[in-house]
């Protein structure tokens, strides 16, 4: 199953986007990845609602059809790193060829993404920068990946 990460804007701090590369050369054992990165729209005299509805056009135009949306979301499901690990195996043994990780810019993701997602997930019920998310996300996918293959990583 290839893995596709939607990400609104570049991330700003070096640190963070080595462990970015880290993560995604790491994952790269296990499955294909790719980071897709869509420009966050500023417009300053627009409402937040207008920029996160911008912002959801350039995500449809970024999106395969077909592709199986998870969305990350603080109402979304929570998970143990071995219960994500079955979540991403039960998208194999579905069929699913991509599965589309859509994380929001700063001011989220407008509802029309929540409401197209397949599923909803939660990191954590606590605050993370949407560039720290992805560090976040890339990390527990590499590490559902290695509690799969049986690997010592997870312990």
């Amino acid at each position: 199953m290839k893995i596709e990460l939607l990400l609104l804007g570049k991330t700003k701090d070096g640190y963070l986007q080595k462990g970015i590369d880290e993560y995604v050369k790491r994952l790269s054992r296990f499955a294909a990845v790719e980071l897709i990165t869509i420009k966050a729209v500023r417009h300053g005299s627009w409402s937040d609602s207008e920029i996160t509805g911008q912002e959801s056009v350039l995500i449809e135009k970024k999106i395969g059809k077909g592709n199986f949306r998870v969305v990350l979301d603080s109402r979304g499901r929570q998970y143990s790193s071995e219960a994500f690990a079955e979540f991403l195996s039960g998208l194999e043994s579905r069929g699913v060829s991509t599965a589309t990780f859509i994380i929001g810019g700063p001011l989220g993701l407008a509802e029309e993404q929540l409401s197209k997602a397949d599923h909803l997930l939660c990191l954590s019920k606590m605050t993370f920068t949407h560039d720290m998310t992805r560090l976040i996300l890339l990390e527990q996918l590499y590490r559902a990946y290695t509690i799969k293959a049986g690997t010592g990583y997870h312990k």
